[in-house]
């Protein structure tokens, strides 16, 4: 077993509707971020939330963020993977309906 701590991903879709949508400007505003020495970025294939593109995820934790934004990455970073709160405004309402 190894001693080094579990690294939290930060997944995010690559996939035909979020490239539209640009989330390749997501993965770039993530992967040049100031993030916690245990969060690994990702760069996935669909995760099946088209209509709610461009889609983040963030594992172990299971939180969908919908509809991100280059801009709203430093609010991800800061308040999710920094501070533990996941930014509600972003949640993707039909997983965290009721968060």
């Amino acid at each position: 077993m190894s001693d080094s701590p579990r690294k939290r991903s930060v997944l995010v879709c690559q996939h035909t509707s979020c490239i539209r949508q640009g989330s390749a400007k997501v993965l770039q505003a993530f992967q040049s971020a100031d993030l916690p020495p245990d969060v690994i970025v990702i760069r996935s294939d669909c995760q099946g939330q088209c209509t709610s593109s461009p889609t983040v995820r963030v594992l172990p934790e299971g939180i969908w963020y919908c509809r991100v934004k280059e801009d709203d990455v430093s609010t991800i970073v800061q308040q999710h993977l920094k501070e533990k709160q996941p930014v509600r405004e972003k949640l993707n309402p039909r997983i965290h309906g009721d968060y």
